[in-house]
């Protein structure tokens, strides 16, 4: 069986290489973007489709926001989890990532024991939805 695959898109470096740490521990393979429009690029490609996107919400050139809205407008995307990582804590800011279709919601900073609760949620959402695909 083929490893899941990850996208952690992710404008500071140690904040990706974190993440990227974490979920290789997970047994996933990791593909990385530092701005919102590498990521449109690396989720358009078929060959790189992750089972799991990994977002921050502030990012250059797209915003995370726009991100999310883009994958939940293409049919080939939509079902994958969106678990968007975000320094925002204001309700209102996790309120509209979950709008826009953000699958869970992590605030920075996050214990190791957050996050990989976190996508295992995820990966098991997606699996689900994938599940019914079929």
């Amino acid at each position: 069986m083929a490893r899941r695959k990850a996208l952690v898109i992710e404008d500071h470096p140690d904040a990706r290489a974190l993440v990227r740490t974490y979920l290789q521990t997970m047994e996933l393979d990791v593909t990385e973007a530092a701005d919102g429009r590498s990521a449109i690029r690396i989720l358009k490609d078929s060959e790189s489709r992750p089972d799991l996107v990994c977002l921050d919400l502030m990012l250059p050139e797209l915003s995370g926001f726009e991100v999310c809205e883009f994958m939940r407008s293409n049919p080939s995307l939509k079902s994958i989890p969106i678990l968007v990582m975000s320094a925002r804590a204001k309700p209102m800011d996790r309120a509209f990532a979950e709008e826009v279709g953000a699958t869970a919601y992590l605030i920075k900073p996050f214990k190791r024991s957050e996050f990989s609760r976190a996508v295992n949620v995820c990966i098991a959402n997606g699996s689900e939805v994938e599940r019914g695909k079929t």
